[in-house]
């Protein structure tokens, strides 16, 4: 379904486009109550049975999007309560990150196994044949039937039937979900549970429904560039082609000038300082001290890690994120500067609410919310000319570039690795989504990735394929190595800031 442009796009699109433009406009911010019958005008519905359903659910992602809490259909309340004691820049938003609107969830069920019409009641019953359990019957029809207290859904019916008359039906948020955290509330709507989501928000990229959505910094953030704040940007290089084909990096950098940012710097540069730090653990550390390392900057990998594989709570590098290091380089140079992280990742909003990190990064805004603040201030791309300082933004190696895809994080450190010591051989895994990276630690815990470097990313593609994204996920990863080639260095060593590795671990 990812790729594909949709209404559930258009309408997450337009909740960030107004609620950034209500930020800028200042004022009297209860005219946020007016917002769902500017985005779903008329009296008839766009998209459903019900214009007032349209309307309840704008409200409730229009709440989300400047951070305040989600409600209850129960509850009695305007769009706009809390919204004044939102509008603060120090205001950060409360837990849970990712929320389930209940009242648009179509409860889907959450895993069947059904035979269609076109079954043809075929002599040689495939079906039947390889059911383990004894669930498919023939009927009076002559056609076979599943008896659902037997099925245990393995589906190998379904890859027998020579009609094609058997189809899995399953939960989109559930089936995205690599941490099986989503199940059913009483009314059979899907539900989170929190103490096994990672906020990786695969869910709300995957809900056809537009029932899930996490909250968003996004008012916050123009309430301190407002204040007149010096705010600054750390762009992850997964940028490349999000925001369409004009906006190449100099034009990005002038864009967001235009959008009240005092700088804009690219995230690469901390990937490289991540990848010198990675290379320099391992080969301290692998495999004297430790059976393998697992990479760090992924942060809905690393909580997973520790949340079902405990005992390997320190094979996980310790070195900080991409994120982190950049947004301290900015914040010893710009000691009072507000840093923002933009990026394609919502589970970077909970890394950024660790209390560790606070104070390193104040803002995470996804991609998708940065194209609302675009669009609220009416700039394009294709017509903007950039200044010449603007030519000065990209200067993280290709190296660094390069983690914004599947396997580039562990290719950049085992070329550092090769660079240090060139006799040294590293055998390299890659999880790529959560359900990927569960297996790879099952085999570590087996002892079968002795001496491995292990690369670990929630989302499937990797950071291109983030939930905050706006192109497809192959487009973005083309982009993403175009961009890495052209890089004027390619390995992280020889990045210019390597030198202050030891400056930002303080």
């Amino acid at each position: 379904m990812r790729g594909v442009h949709s209404a559930v796009d258009d309408l997450r699109r337009n909740v960030f486009t107004e609620v950034a433009r209500l930020a800028y406009e200042g004022g009297d911010y209860s005219r946020i109550d007016e917002l769902p019958y500017k985005i779903i005008p008329g009296e008839d519905a766009h998209y459903r049975h019900d214009v007032f359903l349209e309307r309840a659910i704008v409200t409730e992602r229009l709440r989300l999007a400047c951070g305040l809490p989600l409600r209850t259909a129960a509850e009695m309340s305007l769009a706009s309560d809390g919204i004044e004691q939102a509008a603060l820049p120090e205001k950060y938003y409360e837990p849970p990150l990712i929320n389930i609107i209940p009242f648009p969830c179509n409860a889907c069920p959450p895993k069947e196994i059904r035979i269609s019409s076109n079954c043809q009641g075929c002599l040689s019953r495939p079906c039947m044949n390889v059911c383990p359990k004894g669930a498919i019957s023939v009927g009076r029809d002559g056609k076979s039937h599943i008896d659902p207290d037997k099925c245990i859904k393995c589906g190998r019916c379904l890859n027998q039937c020579p009609y094609n008359a058997i189809s899995r039906l399953e939960r989109p948020c559930a089936k995205a979900c690599g941490m099986d955290a989503i199940g059913s509330d009483e009314k059979g709507r899907a539900k989170i549970d929190y103490d096994k989501c990672v906020s990786c928000g695969m869910c709300l990229v995957n809900c056809p429904f537009a029932a899930i959505a996490d909250k968003s910094q996004i008012f916050q953030l123009i309430q301190a560039i407002r204040a007149g704040d010096e705010v600054i940007a750390c762009v992850a290089p997964a940028f490349v082609g999000q925001f369409g084909k004009d906006a190449t990096a100099p034009k990005l950098r002038k864009a967001m000038r235009m959008l009240g940012f005092a700088d804009t710097v690219e995230v690469a540069i901390g990937a490289d300082l991540c990848t010198v730090e990675e290379a320099h653990d391992f080969l301290d550390n692998v495999p004297e001290k430790l059976d393998f390392m697992g990479t760090s900057c992924c942060p809905a990998w690393s909580v997973m890690a520790k949340k079902l594989f405990p005992e390997f709570k320190d094979n996980i590098s310790m070195a900080l994120t991409p994120m982190v290091l950049t947004a301290r380089l900015m914040k010893k140079d710009h000691p009072n500067a507000r840093i923002v992280f933009v990026g394609p990742c919502a589970a970077k909003k909970l890394e950024a609410s660790r209390r560790s990190v606070r104070s390193d990064v104040d803002f995470v805004l996804t991609f998708e919310e940065l194209q609302g603040m675009f669009d609220a201030k009416e700039i394009n791309f294709a017509s903007l000319e950039p200044d010449e300082c603007d030519r000065d933004f990209d200067k993280g190696t290709g190296a660094g570039r390069g983690f914004a895809v599947v396997g580039g994080v562990a290719a950049a450190v085992a070329e550092a690795i090769a660079r240090i010591d060139p006799s040294r051989h590293v055998d390299i895994e890659y999880g790529d989504g959560l359900r990927e990276c569960r297996k790879m630690l099952t085999m570590a815990k087996a002892g079968k990735r002795n001496g491995y470097l292990l690369e670990g990313m929630a989302c499937p593609g990797g950071c291109v394929a983030g939930a905050g994204t706006i192109t497809p996920v192959l487009n973005a990863t083309n982009n993403v190595r175009t961009y890495k080639t052209r890089a004027e260095k390619q390995n992280a060593l020889d990045s210019e800031f390597a030198g202050r590795l030891s400056e930002v671990e303080e």
